[in-house]
C-alpha cells in the first residue's frame, strides 16, 4: 500500500457523549451555563487583578494566569461539543483533530506547571517569608511563568507529532465529544505501541512530577504552619492556601479517579472529561473571589460597591 492510501483519512466523525441519547437539550443548556460562566468569571477575575492595584503582587500575577487558562482550556473543545448536542456536524477535519490534541494537551500540560510554581510560590511565602521578595522577584516570576506555557507547549507538540505522524486510513470514527489521543490513536493503521508507550510516559510523567512537587510544597508547608504558636496565626496561613488546593483537588481528582479505576467506562470518561473541560473552569473563580478578601474588594470597587 502507498503513502497515499496511507493518509486517505482526511476527516473524523466525533460520536459524542456516551448514553446521552434524548437529553441533548438538558445537557446543551447546561454546558452552555457553564461555558459562559467560565468565560465571563474568568475575564472578570483577570480584570479585576489588572485593574487594582492592591492585587499587583506575585500571588495574583499566577492566578491572573491561571484565569487566562480557564478561559481558554473550556474553548478548545466546549464549543464543537455544543454543536453536535443541537444536531449539528459531527464530523471534524484531520487539522482540526489534530488542533484539538495539541491545545488539549498544550494547556493540560500547561496547568500542571502553573500549579506546581503556585505551590512553590505559597511555599516561599510561608516557609521563607522574610527572604520571599529576595527568592520570588520579578525576574525569577516571569521565568517560572514563561516555563510553564513554553513547558506545555513542549509537552503539546510532542504528543501531537507522535499521534499524527501515524498513517490513517480508516476507521475514523473518535468514540468521543472530542479528539483525544486513547480514542484517536487506534483509528491508525500502523503499530502504534511506540507511540503509545511514549504518550502514556510522557502524560504520566508530567503529571507524576508536578503532582510530587506539589506534594511536597504542601507537606512542607503543612509543617511549618502546625509551628505557628498563635490560632489566628495558622487559620491565616491556611486560609492563603485554601483556594489553591481546592483548584488542585478539583484538577487531580478526576484524573486519579480515571487511573485508579478497576474497569475501563466510556460513560464514565464522558463524566470525567466533561468535569476537566467545562465544570472545573467554571469552579475556579468561585473558588477565588468567595475565599479571598481582597478580591472580594477588589471586585466590588470594580463595580462601583463600596
Amino acid at each position: 500500500m502507498n503513502r497515499r492510501n496511507y493518509t486517505s483519512v482526511t476527516e473524523f466523525i466525533l460520536l459524542g457523549i456516551s448514553n446521552s441519547k434524548g437529553l441533548e437539550t438538558m445537557i446543551f443548556v447546561l454546558f452552555l451555563a457553564f461555558y459562559l460562566f467560565a468565560l465571563l468569571g474568568n475575564l472578570l477575575i483577570f480584570l479585576t487583578i489588572l485593574s487594582s492595584t492592591n492585587l499587583h503582587t506575585l500571588m495574583y500575577f499566577f492566578l491572573g494566569n491561571l484565569s487566562v487558562f480557564d478561559v481558554l482550556f473550556p474553548s478548545v473543545n466546549t464549543p464543537k461539543m455544543m454543536v453536535q448536542l443541537v444536531g449539528q456536524s459531527h464530523t471534524i477535519s484531520y487539522q482540526g483533530c489534530a488542533s484539538q490534541i495539541f491545545f488539549y494537551h498544550t494547556l493540560g500540560g500547561t496547568e500542571c506547571f502553573l500549579y506546581t510554581v503556585m505551590a512553590y510560590d505559597r511555599f516561599v511565602a510561608i516557609c521563607h517569608p522574610m527572604q520571599y521578595t529576595i527568592i520570588m522577584n520579578h525576574s525569577v516570576c516571569t521565568c517560572l511563568t514563561v516555563g510553564t506555557w513554553l513547558g506545555g507547549c513542549l509537552h503539546g507538540s510532542i504528543l501531537t507529532f507522535l499521534i499524527f505522524k501515524l498513517p490513517y486510513c480508516g476507521p475514523n470514527e473518535v468514540d468521543s465529544f472530542f479528539c483525544d489521543i486513547p480514542v484517536v490513536l487506534p483509528l491508525a493503521c500502523a503499530d502504534t505501541s511506540v507511540a503509545q508507550m511514549v504518550s502514556f510516559t510522557n502524560v504520566g510523567v508530567v503529571a507524576l512530577v508536578c503532582f510530587l512537587l506539589i506534594l511536597t510544597s504542601y507537606t512542607r508547608i503543612v509543617i511549618s504552619i502546625l509551628k505557628i504558636r498563635s490560632s489566628e496565626g495558622r487559620r491565616r496561613a491556611f486560609s492563603t492556601c485554601s483556594a489553591h488546593l481546592t483548584s488542585i483537588l478539583l484538577f487531580y481528582g478526576p484524573v486519579i479517579l480515571v487511573y485508579l479505576r478497576p474497569a475501563s467506562s466510556s460513560w464514565l470518561d464522558a463524566v470525567v472529561q466533561v468535569l476537566n473541560n467545562v465544570i472545573t473552569p467554571s469552579f475556579n473563580p468561585l473558588i477565588y473571589s468567595l475565599r479571598n478578601k481582597d478580591v472580594k474588594l477588589a471586585l466590588r470597587k470594580l463595580g462601583g460597591i463600596r
